[in-house]
């Protein structure tokens, strides 16, 4: 049976994840996604390339770093993962540009016990101040184990196509009224905005919003208010959208947060 459970402490959301039939569709986050495979084998596409985490692998993912994810055969998968927010972990790590992880799967005990550590700390509700020194522990690690500074700036049309998809998640802005503002056909501006983020504009836009409604449902526990202000057509539309992305229903992820 699949189980999805997340839980959040000092600004962190981390997830413990067991699935066998469970398939994620292509998405991203705004967050560095940085997990563990505990048992399985972890089958994702990432910038069009096929990775296998086995045991004990380390994953690495950067904000808006477009994957899916599966387990690889029906022996199933158990993993976990954290979510961190490029500023807070720009903070922890002191650094004043953003950072990108060089590779997406490494092998590195030392790394891997910290994460583990880390969301087994969230997981079980321990103190946050315990929780924030061993975030600060695993991101040391992170500093001198993977972190490159070498990023690519996205292209100045694509920032601001991205800016034009966040300014009203309730409405998506037509496609003709972009291209436009772009001087580019319409198949040109989709080809050149997938070339860039690994999706579509329109999933871009849909990601954004499911997002938006999780940041609405942590702050006010109501899925009613995430249906309204995101957009939604009603709820079932949500939880559709939602557990495609998270692995379970908006009214299950509340249960996670009490």
């Amino acid at each position: 049976m699949d189980k999805f459970i997340y839980k959040k402490s000092a600004g962190i959301t981390a997830l413990s994840a067991s699935l066998t039939d469970f398939t994620y569709k292509k998405h991203s986050h705004k967050e560095y996604a940085i997990g563990v495979t505990l048992r399985g084998i972890q089958h994702y596409n990432l910038d069009g390339i096929l990775h296998l985490s086995y045991q004990n692998g380390v994953m690495l993912f950067n904000p808006e770093q477009a994957h899916d994810g599966r387990a690889h055969d029906k022996a199933g998968l158990d993993y976990v993962m954290l979510y961190i927010e490029p500023e807070l972990l720009l903070e922890v790590t002191e650094k004043k540009d953003i950072v990108r992880f060089s590779d997406p799967i490494v092998y590195d005990y030392g790394l891997e016990q910290r994460i583990v550590s880390l969301a087994h700390a969230i997981l079980s509700e321990k103190d946050e101040a315990l929780c924030s020194e061993l975030l600060l522990s695993l991101t040391d690690s992170l500093v001198q184990t993977d972190f490159s500074a070498d990023y690519k700036k996205d292209n100045a049309i694509i920032g601001k196509a991205k800016d034009m998809l966040h300014s009203n998640l309730g409405n998506i802005p037509k496609i003709e009224d972009m291209c436009k503002e772009f001087d580019l056909s319409k198949f040109q501006f989709i080809r050149l905005f997938k070339a860039h983020t690994g999706i579509s504009p329109y999933q871009y836009f849909l990601n954004r919003k499911i997002e938006r409604a999780k940041q609405v449902i942590e702050k006010d526990r109501d899925v009613h208010a995430a249906v309204a202000e995101c957009g939604f057509v009603h709820l079932t539309h949500l939880n559709k959208h939602f557990k495609s992305v998270y692995g379970t229903t908006a009214f299950e992820y509340i249960s996670h947060l009490n």
